[in-house]
């Protein structure tokens, strides 16, 4: 999907669904986090990294806007980006697509980093601003080459 830097694949669990036979709307959320933790994996050596030098990253907001219901063992990609670094702030933004190319819903996380003792905001560390700078510009050189 163009504009997005990274994309993990999950397939609906029985589990996700509701009683109307649909992903209940908390299962998206919980894919944007897949998505997160596998994009911080492959460009940035893992979330445990941040945890590693005692750093978490916490969400302060999420939404998610549902266009297309996701149905029992239906095959998704979950795109995801990383924008908006400044000081302890980020975002991610994603599309989840259905493996015919159906967009089935859209939304982002807004993050702050934290002090895992005292949760007072630190700033992103540099590693990983560069990290997610080389992923994403990486995407975008990719994008106006096409």
């Amino acid at each position: 999907m163009e504009g997005y830097t990274f994309s993990t694949t999950v397939r609906v669990r029985f589990a996700d669904t509701d009683a109307q036979g649909i992903a209940h709307n908390a299962s998206y959320l919980v894919w944007f986090e897949v998505a997160r933790v596998e994009y911080l994996r492959a460009y940035a050596g893992g979330y445990q990294s941040l945890r590693d030098l005692g750093i978490e990253a916490l969400v302060l907001e999420s939404f998610c806007r549902y266009i297309v219901p996701a149905r029992f063992d239906e095959v998704l990609h979950v795109h995801a980006r990383c924008v908006g670094l400044r000081g302890a702030r980020f975002r991610y933004e994603y599309a989840i697509v259905r493996d015919d190319g159906t967009l089935m819903a859209e939304g982002f996380t807004a993050h702050a980093c934290v002090d895992a003792k005292t949760f007072t905001p630190t700033r992103v560390p540099a590693w990983l601003a560069d990290a997610i700078a080389s992923a994403e510009s990486s995407s975008t050189q990719a994008a106006s080459s096409t």
